[in-house]
Formats: structure tokens, sequence, C-alpha cells
């Protein structure tokens, strides 16, 4: 594993547990509790997906489950906009920080993911001549 994967997996599971916390401090109306699961739901899946991309066996399984983790980065996103929409939350700058480092992830992952497909393009260009 090199020093990269070592600091995302550290910060994917910091991550998650600030959305946990997050979440743990929404109301428990039942917007609030459905809200607060979905949360903790999508932002675990991170870091535990992200550890299952490190030991990926072949590139095209690295891209497929590098897209896992864009996808649950991404709704986490989605689950902060939606709190601060419906403004069930008491700390909306707590949110917009929480936006941001999903957002940042995301990006993270997403150039990581075209990276490797242009790596994998190139190689399948390479062999064909």
């Amino acid at each position: 594993m090199n020093d990269f994967e070592e600091v995302l997996k550290k910060r994917t599971k910091r991550f998650a547990h600030e959305c946990v916390k997050l979440a743990s401090e929404l109301p428990s109306s039942k917007l609030g509790k459905i809200s607060a699961g979905q949360l903790i739901r999508c932002s675990t899946s991170v870091p535990a997906n992200y550890r299952s991309v490190c030991v990926a066996q072949s590139d095209k399984s690295f891209i497929s489950k590098l897209g896992i983790v864009i996808e649950e980065a991404d709704e986490s996103d989605f689950w902060f906009e939606f709190v601060l929409d419906e403004e069930i939350h008491s700390s909306p700058n707590n949110i917009k920080s929480m936006m941001q480092e999903a957002r940042e992830l995301t990006k993270i992952f997403v150039a990581s993911r075209l990276t490797m497909i242009k790596k994998l393009n190139d190689q399948s260009l390479k062999n064909k001549n």
C-alpha cells in the first residue's frame, strides 16, 4: 500500500466518523431519522468501499469499485444539501464543511478513476499496434 492510499483511508474514515456525529445531531422527527440513516449509510460506505478499491484484483475491478465510492461520496453530499434545504440541523456551517469534504473526496476519486481508464485505454491501443 502506498502513502496516498493510506492518507485516503484515514481521510475517508474520518469523513465517515464526522458524518455519523452530524447525523446523530439531527432531530428525532421522521424526516430527521430518515436523513440521519441515509447519511450514515452512504458516508460509512465511502471508507468501506475505498478499502475494497485498495485491494482490487485488476484494473477493471479497481475502476468498478471506485465507481461505488464516487456514488456514495456524492450521495453524502446530496443528504447534506437536503438537510440544509429542510433546515433540520442547528449548525449549517458544520454541514457546509462536510459538504466541501464530500465534494473534494468525490473529485479525488473521479480523477483517480479517469486516470485508470486512460491507462487502460492507452494499454489497449498499444497492444493493438
